[in-house]
């Protein structure tokens, strides 16, 4: 399996019936066997396949018309076989953290460009200050969810579940220090590579 280093393009692509339905091109903070961790820079530009059965539609943010990453960038925490990541966003003129947010998505499967994935729609996010954290997009997760995940739904939210045990049990399986990150300020938005799309892609 191919390790990227710090600085490396790195794609994350979300794979939806077996067809590519979006990407973009982050950058490798730290990759190792528990934790592949990546920045998305704003100003990063979204990847949208031209080609395609879309069963359930083109990608949300195609439909509203976004094309690129805005703010101060996402990092990005991503555990093998565990079907969520942990975000970090910060907001603002000093670019004050955000809180943690966990999205739930399938765990990454690599591929010689970067990882796969899918988004599942339903998250949890802990605001810097809350006593509690709480569930997003939870109406989304059940009007698009038949669709997109058929199936797998009870699972997803399961996953959901468990993430919420944890954090209601005080457990912390990522580090605290993420919030305080900043990135190389050399690091600048990255293009996807000709191919992105190809559901088998090969390096460049």
């Amino acid at each position: 399996m191919r390790r990227f280093a710090p600085g490396d393009t790195i794609v994350r692509r979300e794979i939806l019936r077996d067809e590519v339905w979006f990407g973009y091109a982050s950058i490798c903070v730290q990759d190792t066997d528990e934790l592949l961790v990546t920045y998305l820079p704003g100003g990063t530009r979204f990847g949208y396949p031209r080609h395609g059965a879309f069963p359930a539609g083109r990608h949300p943010y195609q439909v509203q018309g976004r094309q690129e990453w805005h703010g101060h960038g996402m990092l990005a925490l991503h555990f093998p076989g565990i079907e969520h990541a942990v975000f970090v966003f910060w907001k603002g003129p000093r670019r004050t953290w955000n809180g943690w947010y966990f999205n739930l998505q399938d765990a990454p499967r690599r591929t010689a460009i970067g990882f796969d994935t899918l988004d599942h729609e339903l998250d949890l996010h802990w605001a810097p200050g809350a006593p509690r954290w709480e569930w997003k997009d939870v109406e989304e997760f059940a009007a698009a969810g038949p669709v997109r995940y058929p199936g797998r739904m009870e699972a997803i939210q399961a996953e959901g579940d468990r993430v919420a045990r944890l954090l209601d049990a005080g457990e912390r399986w990522w580090h605290d220090s993420w919030a305080d990150w900043h990135p190389d300020p050399r690091w600048l938005p990255r293009q996807l590579p000709a191919g992105w799309d190809e559901l088998a892609p090969t390096l460049p």
